[in-house]
């Protein structure tokens, strides 16, 4: 198997068009077609249908897709970690975060990382869980943290914790008098403000299925690009919102526990299935030995 094949291979997959990937690639398309067919021959598995338009791949080609992508983004590392040392500059490190994890373990995290790893230049790029997916896949990011569950089988995912959740209220709401607990319930025929709003699946969706399974019904849900948004519509009196509990950054509002069984929001470390690299186990230590010292912003008050 050459390299070459691979990369051909990857192009087909993601053009669906023999045509189209040859003008990618800047070849003829019979010596791509050729070396398509070898490619299959020595795996003994037909990779593409090429009777249907456009070009679908067979359950094996998705499988070779995914770890061929795998191989590639390894081989562009491994290109740019030599030139990086040749040139004397920075190892980089791209790690994706949904804005949630801001609050709670990723900034010190991230102090730790840099102290540890002064040689390294970590990049951080806001996006949602399912960005992250798609970035790491397309190797523009090497981890990510996010909060929505995923099956993506060329992505593997650590629940680092589940976090708790809670009702943010205006304080001169009805039930912003009081600081106790409460159960979902006390949402039903309420305004709920819930976010982002896109790309879905997002974690709106997973506040909106657990009314849902609840049999819930808010008078009214708006749904909000930002977590930012949505927490000061909340301090417009515009509704109600439920957010992880390291969240709470506006101290004009009430945070109320939600204490229903199985209200928590996931905090999940992404990364290309198989990849062993470095970074993983650094940031798994780190993020250990910084749950054990018991922070403040892992409190459920």
């Amino acid at each position: 198997m050459e390299f070459r094949q691979i990369r051909y291979f990857v192009a087909v997959a993601q053009e669906r068009s023999f045509t189209r990937a040859a003008e990618r690639l800047h070849i003829a398309q019979p010596p791509l077609s050729r070396q398509i067919q070898l490619l299959e021959a020595e795996l003994g598995v037909l990779l593409v249908q090429r009777d249907s338009r456009p070009v679908q791949l067979t359950e094996a080609g998705r499988v070779f897709y995914e770890q061929a992508l795998q191989v590639l983004h390894r081989v562009e590392q491994m290109k740019d970690a030599t030139i990086q040392v040749g040139k004397g500059q920075a190892r980089r490190l791209s790690i994706g975060f949904v804005a949630s994890t801001l609050y709670g373990a990723l900034p010190v995290l991230m102090h730790r990382l840099r102290k540890a790893y002064p040689d390294v230049d970590f990049q951080l790029l806001e996006m949602t869980t399912m960005q992250q997916i798609a970035a790491l896949k397309d190797g523009r990011i090497d981890v990510g943290f996010g909060r929505v569950r995923s099956d993506d089988r060329s992505v593997s995912r650590i629940v680092l914790r589940e976090e708790r959740l809670v009702l943010a209220i205006p304080p001169h709401h009805e039930m912003g008098s009081d600081a106790r607990p409460l159960r979902l319930c006390a949402l039903e025929g309420q305004a709920l403000i819930v976010y982002p709003n896109a790309p879905r699946p997002s974690f709106a969706d997973q506040v909106l299925n657990m009314l849902h399974d609840r049999k819930i019904q808010p008078s009214q849900v708006l749904e909000v690009r930002e977590l930012q948004t949505a927490l000061g519509l909340v301090a417009a009196e515009a509704g109600l919102c439920i957010i992880p509990a390291p969240a709470k950054f506006r101290h004009d509002l009430v945070y109320r526990l939600i204490e229903d069984e199985g209200a928590t929001s996931p905090v999940i470390l992404s990364h290309r299935m198989n990849d062993t690299s470095w970074y993983i186990e650094a940031i798994l230590k780190i993020l250990k030995a910084l749950y054990a010292e018991n922070p403040h912003w892992l409190a459920d008050r």
